[in-house]
């Protein structure tokens, strides 16, 4: 474990784990299903993770992918790898989708749709709320 993955909720929020990466629900979301996949590493450069890193790669995006089809039915899927607060390789996850989509009676708009993603208009959750996000995502994982 790293700050990074610790800052957004590790071990709580993993939904998925792979032999270099880790697959975070994100606590907040600004669509239904944003993750983080976050590298193990300590690497503050994505050049610096060894090649393993980059072979299983592959199998996170893949996972996630096929996950997060069934869990919210996106039309694109961005992957945003900003690190400007949080030094260590990760990506941020954001399902792209036009409209809405419902869970747990709450919605989640794209507000970006169909541009950028909007990641300041996000639905925060914590507690229960966030811990029902990780197990049903989870459930998607298998």
């Amino acid at each position: 474990m790293n700050a990074t993955m610790e800052k957004f909720g590790y071990p709580h929020t993993l939904v998925a784990e792979f032999a270099h990466w880790a697959v975070l629900a994100r606590p907040t979301q600004p669509t239904l299903g944003s993750l983080v996949l976050a590298a193990k590493s300590d690497a503050t450069a994505f050049g610096a993770l060894p090649a393993e890193s980059h072979a299983d790669l592959k199998l996170a995006t893949a996972a996630i992918e096929a996950a997060l089809r069934k869990a919210v039915g996106y039309d694109r899927l961005n992957y945003l790898m900003l690190m400007m607060v949080d030094p260590h390789v990760h990506f941020h996850v954001i399902p792209r989708y036009e409209g809405a989509r419902e869970w747990q009676g709450q919605e989640f708009v794209d507000c970006g749709w169909p541009k950028v993603p909007d990641l300041g208009h996000a639905v925060a959750l914590d507690g229960d709320d966030l811990a029902a996000l990780v197990e049903w995502l989870k459930e998607h994982f298998g």
